[in-house]
């Protein structure tokens, strides 16, 4: 096997976020350019291993999926990994990918997404590396990746004969073993260790009924797989289950936008008992029934306050963990079990510290992720079958488990804005000019409510003592209700501006109004405040959930 040094000029693009690098195909089409970023990964991840790499690797099926598989392979064996486990068709989740990591005890993954970005020639990829926990590789790994992309000259590739992904088993390339695994098997039974699996089938033979949207991504194996085929739903209940390049010229994210057709049919005249989707990477959620609409918010503090219910979980939590702009609907909930809620940066790389710990089990973000620490990744299907559980114990509908929720708890009205495509500048410009009022919005009024003060969300990593800044500006009010604006880092065009409404409501009789309704006085604040319309010439943002 002969191994070839090309010569590369260095990418100082190449940054990754906080979910890996993600830019738009025609980037990744450029000569040489996954392979300097690849080169860069098995660089960083061979210095900090100390030893040869032994690493899984898989994707949702996006266009690009199967080239780049090719390319890291043949990178690996030049590069002295021992060995790659990969998902049969190249398909694995993202959620699958860190339960193999850590199962196999392998020193990480290659995961090939941009998980709820669109696919296809003109859609985007993404590429990014898990570390041996099954978690997102942590900022000074991401930090040190790309330093070295923007550094090196040259990288090591081998012409190798094609990997038979569609069979079973293992084929050596030289020193490099390459086994390909069904993609569905093992987080299966992972899943099956942790539910009622017979209570639910039970629940299904009394005639529960559900769709589940697969949006054309990677979960459509799964779904099949578990809903159907172990816990017997009827036939045609995963809806969209065939990966394709470009996700069936869908959008998948798993909001009310982009399932709308899922969404129309939880709210017609025939829905079903339980409504979910999940995103092009498996790893995110939404959860629905009959004329209802979970928050992500509230369906971590469900989740939490009916966790016994399961049998993964019965011996109790050890903590819950969420991100800053996620409502505060759990840290009630926590307060009631006497365990700690973390309020964390967004990054599930946050959560990864905690669940090694110890000190957290369950997990989620308000951009519809949820997860424990089975794993070190959220995972979607891992919630609606945490939702199917709990439904089969209580023998309720998901309207009246969430009622009852608020009654016993209270109500967290809560909504996102999100302005997409937004230039970098404008939407830096909003963001500067609220980081500027800060110190003079104490004592505003957004209705009813009187703002308590202000403040840039800082974090101290409860473990290791990390410190991360810049995470998201708060506007608090005396009631627990908030304001947060922040800017992501998932787009691939422009920058993305999210803005936060959050409402604290525990008086009974307040706790089924119209949620814009209640969120109109701080949407207003927060359009006055940073001059939005003014500075970046929207008059609505591009996506509301």
């Amino acid at each position: 096997m002969s191994i070839l040094t090309v010569p590369t000029q260095p990418y100082t693009d190449q940054v990754p976020g906080t979910s890996g690098l993600r830019k738009r195909v025609g980037t990744f089409r450029q000569p040489n350019y996954i392979e300097n970023f690849v080169q860069a990964l098995l660089d960083t991840a061979a210095q900090q291993s100390g030893g040869p790499l032994a690493l899984v690797l898989g994707g949702d099926g996006r266009y690009l999926n199967r080239e780049a598989i090719a390319v890291v392979l043949q990178m690996a064996a030049a590069n002295g990994v021992r060995r790659v486990v990969v998902g049969r068709d190249g398909i694995l989740s993202t959620p699958a990918a860190s339960h193999l990591i850590r199962k196999r005890e392998l020193s990480g993954g290659i995961i090939l997404s941009a998980s709820h970005n669109p696919g296809g020639p003109e859609g985007d990829f993404g590429i990014k590396y898990n570390i041996g926990n099954g978690g997102p590789a942590p900022e000074a790994f991401t930090a040190a990746v790309a330093a070295r992309a923007a550094a090196i000259t040259q990288y090591r590739r081998t012409e190798l004969e094609p990997v038979p992904l569609d069979r079973l088993g293992e084929t050596r390339l030289g020193e490099l073993t390459v086994e390909v695994v069904d993609p569905v098997a093992d987080w299966a039974s992972l899943m099956e260790s942790l539910f009622d699996f017979d209570g639910m089938r039970d629940l299904f033979r009394q005639g529960f009924r559900m769709r589940f949207d697969a949006m054309h991504a990677v979960t459509g194996p799964y779904a099949r797989e578990v809903f159907e085929r172990r816990l017997g739903a009827s036939p045609g209940s995963v809806v969209n289950a065939e990966p394709s390049p470009d996700f069936g010229g869908g959008h998948p994210d798993p909001n009310l936008a982009h399932a709308e057709s899922l969404v129309r049919e939880l709210f017609g005249p025939d829905a079903p008992d339980l409504g979910a989707a999940s995103d092009g990477d498996g790893d995110r959620n939404m959860i629905l029934g009959r004329g209802t609409f979970v928050t992500p918010s509230d369906s971590l503090a469900v989740l939490a306050a009916n966790a016994g219910l399961a049998p993964g979980y019965s011996w109790g939590l050890a903590g819950i963990a969420r991100s800053m702009p996620t409502s505060s609907a759990a840290d009630r909930v926590a307060e009631r079990l006497g365990i700690t809620c973390y309020e964390t940066p967004t990054g599930w790389k946050f959560f990864g510290n905690l669940m090694d710990a110890g000190r957290v089990t369950l997990c989620g973000e308000e951009s519809f992720g949820t997860g424990s620490n089975h794993i070190r990744e959220k995972d979607g299907l891992w919630a609606v079958l945490f939702w199917l559980n709990i439904l089969a114990r209580r023998r309720i509908s998901v309207a009246q488990l969430v009622q009852e929720h608020w009654q016993e708890y209270g109500r967290n009205y809560y909504a996102r804005h999100d302005y997409e495509g937004i230039p970098v500048e404008a939407a830096r410009g909003v963001m500067d000019h609220l980081r500027w009022q800060l110190t003079s919005l104490a004592g505003r009024r957004a209705g009813e409510r009187e703002v308590k003060g202000a403040d840039e969300f800082v974090y101290v990593d409860p473990v290791d003592q990390s410190f991360s800044s810049g995470q998201g500006l708060r506007v608090l009010f005396h009631d627990g209700s908030r304001i947060v604006a922040r800017q992501s880092g998932t787009g691939t065009v422009g920058a993305t501006l999210r803005l936060y409404f959050e409402a604290v409501e525990t008086d009974p009789d307040r706790l089924n109004l119209n949620p814009r309704e209640v969120l109109a006085p701080l949407m207003s604040l927060a359009g006055d405040v940073m001059e939005l319309s003014a500075r970046t010439g929207m008059t609505a943002p591009t996506v509301e959930t």
